[in-house]
Order: structure tokens, then sequence, then C-alpha cells
């Protein structure tokens, strides 16, 4: 599948008449060939066990992430291979943190495998985990529970229907975000990567500037905070609302909280600015808008430096970083839906401390929680804010400043793209960051979008023990 992706990036080499369709080409028959062999010494039969589930996500998508660095070693020969992984990491898990410079002269065929990997990665994990990992005779339910812990009811009985609706969704969403793009003034390779950067909430852009490139056609940044929007909504609500479930989601608790929360920070945002900095009001509103929405789904386009708007504005963008969209989503982040029940187990502890002795039901939505599950939600949270303040300390050890170190960690696990400040916030890139530093941030990219529990139980000697 990664080959075929190679070989519509090498047509689309050949249309603009680059030289370096080779490249594309020569990367697309290594993989292929490696593909085969996989496929050739793992035709027989065989059986896997559920703790299985997690060395083989991991697998995959370190396997993904190795072979697509091909083309741009090949591409680029002055670039370093470390380099080259960020990148690629950086776009399968759709962080959009990028070390590359000169975008706007960048070869096309380069410009569309950053754009079609994050397109890959924005809804991978959710196909792996329903589609291809049933195929194996494993229930793929079980990852896709792992990685969204959603208590959503289902929409489809069979996950391979399950399946199917979600990438006609996916589909329907990213060629509607692509035709709009077109019609409102983006030329159509614009349209195209765009399209599937918004859509996957990855958000790489073809230029140096960001999405920031069309602030001379405002109504792009609408339509990419509407679509960056439904992105961020659960993904198994919109096949419901797709098979005539017209209220679902907005049944839903979590996508209810997550548009209040969005529409909250966007006015106070766009109150802040005209007050303290003069600026219209429709223009405050567009930007407030674009840069929350781009920030709270994990998407990581900028439309200018929003760092600069003022106090405010950089505390309220660092909070966001962490929040997340809904779960099930193609957005990182610890989500909503933790949060909320994690909001739920305070509210029962207040409770208990006035009635000790007292029983309650909690419930989340119309559906009662138990206390396993908000145990394992909290254990999460712990293990979110831990992992960030690990990663953080180790970025400080490369010399990196408090905000660079800090919100590097917090970008990369909750896998937003920028962070704050002069060297990775929205006007800069990670690409004068050390090389041991790159590393760490990479492995923190690849740990937030697999939910961390899933790469940190490799680590513990319990999962090794039989």
């Amino acid at each position: 599948m990664l080959s075929g992706a190679m070989l519509i990036t090498t047509a689309v080499a050949v249309y603009y008449n680059e030289k370096s369709f080779w490249s594309y080409l020569i990367s697309a028959l290594i993989t292929v060939s490696v593909g085969y062999f996989l496929v050739y010494k793992g035709r027989h039969e065989f059986s896997l066990i559920k703790r299985h589930l997690f060395l083989l996500t991991a697998c995959c998508w370190l396997a993904i992430c190795l072979f697509s660095t091909l083309p741009f070693v090949l591409v680029l020969p002055d670039l370093t291979y470390v380099d080259a992984v960020f990148e690629t990491v950086s776009a399968i898990t759709t962080t959009g943190a990028t070390v590359l410079t000169g975008l706007d002269t960048m070869p096309r065929g380069l410009l569309f495998w950053r754009a079609i990997l994050q397109w890959i990665g924005g809804v991978g994990i959710i196909v792996m985990a329903i589609a291809i990992l049933p195929a194996l005779k494993i229930g793929g339910m079980k990852l896709f529970k792992t990685e969204n812990s959603d208590i959503s009811e289902k929409i489809l009985p069979r996950s391979s229907s399950l399946s199917m609706y979600i990438g006609v969704v996916y589909l329907i969403l990213s060629v509607s975000c692509m035709l709009l793009y077109f019609l409102g003034g983006m030329s159509g390779f614009d349209a195209i990567t765009h399209g599937m950067a918004t859509v996957s909430t990855g958000g790489f852009a073809n230029y140096d500037a960001s999405f920031g490139h069309f602030n001379d056609r405002p109504h792009l940044l609408w339509i990419s905070s509407v679509f960056m929007l439904l992105s961020a909504l659960p993904l198994v609500l919109l096949v419901g609302t797709l098979r005539g479930h017209k209220w679902i989601l907005f049944r839903d608790p979590q996508v209810r909280a997550f548009l209040a929360i969005v529409l909250f920070c966007a006015l106070l945002l766009t109150w802040y600015q005209h007050e303290h900095n003069a600026r219209p009001w429709m223009d405050a509103l567009t930007h407030s808008v674009f840069n929350v929405v781009s920030v709270i789904t994990t998407c990581g386009f900028a439309s200018e430096n929003y760092s600069a708007w003022g106090g405010l504005a950089v505390i309220l963008f660092f909070y966001i970083t962490f929040s997340g969209a809904c779960s099930g989503s193609t957005s990182g982040g610890l989500k909503i839906f933790r949060t909320q029940l994690a909001g739920l187990l305070l509210i029962k502890q207040f409770k208990l401390l006035v009635h000790p002795n007292a029983v309650w039901v909690q419930k989340y939505g119309t559906k009662p929680v138990n206390d396993q599950l908000l145990g394992s939600v909290l254990a999460f949270c712990f293990v979110y804010f831990a992992s960030i303040a690990a990663l953080a300390l180790g970025l400080s050890m490369f010399d990196l400043d408090f905000v660079t170190a800090l919100t590097g960690a917090a970008t990369a696990i909750s896998n937003v793209g920028p962070g704050l400040g002069p060297v990775i916030g929205p006007d800069g890139n990670f690409s004068s960051l050390p090389d041991g530093a790159k590393w760490l941030i990479s492995f923190g990219m690849i740990l937030g979008r697999l939910e961390i529990l899933t790469i940190l139980l490799l680590f513990t000697p319990m999962y090794w023990r039989y």
C-alpha cells in the first residue's frame, strides 16, 4: 500500500517534469519488494494473542516510517538522515512539525509526498485496527478501543462495514475540502495537498509562511477551520450521521464540550485582540477562530505568529495544546473525552467528602461509567503529563531554553506541530535543534500518536513474561 502511494507521487513528479521522479520509483520498488517478501513468508496460517496487538502496532508504524524516509533521502541528498526521519515521523503521525525550509521552491513531488503521508497517517491507526487486523484473525475492535477510548455505541455491527463507512466519510471530507479550496482560489496542486493536510489534521503546508500564505483570501481560512473541526469529530459518529442519525453528533457529550471550548477560546481571543491590539473585529475573529481550531485539533496550521498577540494568547494556546479534540478522530492530544471523565472522578470525590457512605452511579451522557474506566483514564492522564515532563527534561539536556523544551515536548506528545517561542513557534521550525533533540521529539511523536501506553507497555518486564 505504501509503495502504491510512492507510485502516485512518481506520477506527480513526471507531470511536473521533475527529474527526481526516479527517486520515488526506486523507493516504490524497494518498498514493494520487501512487502512482497513479508507477505510470501507470512502466507501460512498463524495465530496471535492479545498482547501481540501492541507489538504489531508499534512495528507497523515504525516500518512505515522507515520506508517512507526513502524519497526524502533520495530527492534531497544534502538532508541528514535524522532530518529525513523527523520529517517522515511528523508526517505519518500528523504532527506537522517540519525541519525543511524553502518550501516555496521545493519540488512538487516531495511536497505531494509529505501531504499523502499525512493523509495516510490521519486515518491509518483506525483502518488498521478495524480492517487489517481482523483479517489476521485477531480482534480489530479491541485495538480500536485501545487507541480511541470511546464508549460511544457502535453504529454498525461489523467492523468491516464500519471500516468501509469510515473510509467513505474520510474520502468525502477530503474531496469536499479540496474542491472548496480550489473554488476559493487555490491552485489545483495546493488544493489537493492542503486538503489532505487539513482533513488528516496534519498541518503540513507548501509554504514557509504556512497557511499565512493565503491571508489575502480570508475565506480560505474559514473553509480550513470548518474542515479541521469536522475532522476532529468522532469518525464513528460522522458515519452515524451519514446513515441518517441526524442528531447523533450533538447528543454526544464530548462533541458539545469540544465545540463549546472552541467557541469560548475564539471569542475570548477576538475580544482580547480588539481591545489590546486595536485589531478590527472581523480580522481578529478570522485569525482567532483559525488558529484556535488549528491548535486544539492538533492540525498545526498557522496564519500568523499568534505568540506575538500577547500574554493571554500565549497561555491560552499553551493550554489547548494539551486538550486535543474528540476521541475516535484523526486528531491527537489528551482528548476531550478523557478530560470529561477525569472531571466526573473529581465530582465523585467532592460528593464522597460530604457523604462518605453514599453510593452514586456516575454517568457519561446516558451511560453508566464504572470505577475501572475512571481509574484507567486517570492513569492515562498521569502518564500523559509524565511523558511530557520526561521528554522536556531530556530536551533540556541539549541546552534548549525552557519554553522550547517544554512546548517542544508538549507539541510532540500531543501531535500539534508548532510550539511557542522564537525557535519552534509559528514563525520558526525545528531545523536548528540538535540531532539528539530531533531523535527525542521523533520518539515523542510516535509515543503520542499511539496513545503512549501502547508503546510504554513494550518496555515493561511483565509484557515479555509468559
